[in-house]
C-alpha cells in the first residue's frame, strides 16, 4: 500500500488530510514538524511521498527537505510543499532544498489527489 507522510504543525490540517488520503486508499504517517519527520525517515520509514508544510516550529519544511535528501533511500522520494506561502523566493529555496512541487493552502481534496496521482502513477 502506498504510504504518504504528512508533516504539519497544525493538528487540524493533519486530521483533515489524513481523512482525505485514507479514504482514497493511502496509508498515512504523520509528523508535527520537520525534526520529528526527519527522525522517522532516519529510523527507516520510507514513505512513497512526503507532503510538508513550510512554516513549522523546531524545523521548517525547507530544512527538512534538504536534510531528508541526505538520508539513504530518500534521495528520489517526492516531497511536496503544502503551505500558505506563495513567495517566489520561498519556492526557489524549496526547490533548491529538493522539493518536487508546491501547493498553496487551502488545497481542495480532488486537486490534492490529482497531484498525487501525477507524482505517483499507479498508486
Amino acid at each position: 500500500m502506498t504510504m504518504i507522510m504528512l508533516v504539519d504543525d497544525s493538528r487540524t490540517i493533519l486530521m483533515s488530510l489524513t481523512s482525505v488520503l485514507t479514504k482514497a486508499g493511502y496509508r498515512v504517517e504523520t509528523a508535527g514538524n520537520g525534526s520529528e519527520a526527519l527522525g522517522k525517515v532516519t529510523a527507516g520509514l520510507r514513505p512513497n511521498l512526503i507532503i510538508s508544510d513550510v512554516n513549522m516550529p523546531v524545523m521548517d519544511g525547507i530544512t527538512f527537505a534538504r536534510e531528508a535528501r541526505g538520508v539513504p533511500g530518500m534521495r528520489f522520494t517526492p516531497i511536496l510543499m503544502l503551505t500558505t506561502e506563495s513567495e517566489q523566493s520561498k519556492r526557489t529555496a524549496a526547490k533548491q532544498a529538493g522539493a518536487t512541487g508546491w501547493l498553496v493552502k487551502p488545497v481542495a481534496p480532488d486537486q490534492l489527489l490529482t497531484v498525487i496521482k501525477q507524482i505517483l502513477p499507479g498508486a
